[in-house]
C-alpha cells in the first residue's frame, strides 16, 4: 500500500494491514489487497474528519480499527444476501464495511444526522464505491416503494430491539431479514414482545481481538416461515 494516500495511519499501516489481514483469516472472510486498502483508507478518512465532525467517540486509531472495522467485518459471513437498508448508520458503520467486502450487494445507508451523510457521501467519492447510496433522513420519513424494499435491515446503533424492529419491519421486503447487531443479549421483556410475529436467532460473535461481547440478533416473520413450509 501507498502510505502517500493516508493521512493519519501512514506510520501505523503495515501493523494495520496485518492485523487486518488476520482478523479476515480468523473469519474466514475473503479479502483481496483492495479490500484491505479500502477498509484503511475509510478508517483514516473517519479519524480524520472526526476532529471537526464527532464522527465517533473513539479516538484512537488501533481500537477504532478492532471498535470500529474488524467488529463490522464479524457479521459479514452471517449476513442474509440481497439489499440492504443500514438504519442509523453514523459514520457509515456497519454499511460501509459491508459494501467494500461485498462489492455485489447494493447498500442504502441512512442517517438523520447531515454531517455524517455528508462524510460518507465523501468517503464514497474518494474510494470510488459504486454499491452505496447515503441518504439523509430520518427514518420514519424514509419511505420506499414496495419494489424498492430491503432483503435486509440492519442497525448497529438502535438501544432497544423492539424499536428496531418497529422502525425496521415497513422498509423490509416480503421474505426478508432483520439484523441487529448488539452487544449483551436484549432484555429478554423485548424478545418475549416479539415472538409472537418474529422467529427470533441470536448468534454470538467471536470478534478478533477484541474481547467483549457481541452478539447478532436475526429476525424473520413468522407468517413468511409458516408459508415457505407450506
Amino acid at each position: 500500500m501507498d502510505k502517500n494516500e493516508f493521512t493519519l495511519i501512514a506510520n501505523q499501516l503495515p501493523d494495520f494491514e496485518a492485523c487486518l489481514q488476520a482478523a479476515a483469516q480468523q473469519l474466514q472472510l475473503p479479502l483481496n489487497q483492495t479490500q484491505r486498502r479500502s477498509l484503511l483508507l475509510y478508517l483514516d478518512k473517519l479519524l480524520f474528519w472526526n476532529k471537526a465532525y464527532n464522527l465517533t467517540a473513539i479516538k484512537q486509531p488501533h481500537e477504532a480499527l478492532i471498535k470500529h472495522i474488524v467488529d463490522c467485518l464479524a457479521i459479514i459471513p452471517h449476513l442474509k444476501p440481497g439489499a440492504l437498508l443500514d438504519i442509523g448508520t453514523g459514520a457509515g458503520l456497519p454499511g460501509v464495511i459491508v459494501a467494500i467486502c461485498q462489492p455485489e450487494r447494493h447498500v442504502t445507508l441512512l442517517d438523520s444526522n447531515q454531517k455524517k451523510i455528508r462524510f460518507i457521501k465523501q468517503s464514497v467519492s474518494e474510494l470510488q464505491l459504486k454499491n452505496i447510496t447515503p441518504v439523509a433522513s430520518r427514518i420514519e420519513h424514509f419511505n420506499p416503494l414496495e419494489s424498492e424494499k430491503f432483503a435486509v435491515v440492519t442497525s448497529r446503533a438502535f438501544a432497544s430491539l423492539t424499536d428496531f424492529v418497529a422502525a425496521a419491519a415497513p422498509r423490509l421486503a416480503q421474505g426478508g431479514c432483520l439484523q441487529a447487531m448488539k452487544g449483551l443479549l436484549p432484555e429478554a421483556s423485548d424478545m418475549d414482545a416479539l415472538l409472537p410475529n418474529w422467529h427470533i436467532t441470536t448468534i454470538a460473535l467471536s470478534v478478533p481481538q477484541l474481547n467483549e461481547t457481541r452478539h447478532l440478533i436475526e429476525l424473520t416473520k413468522r407468517r413468511q416461515l409458516a408459508k415457505d413450509k407450506s
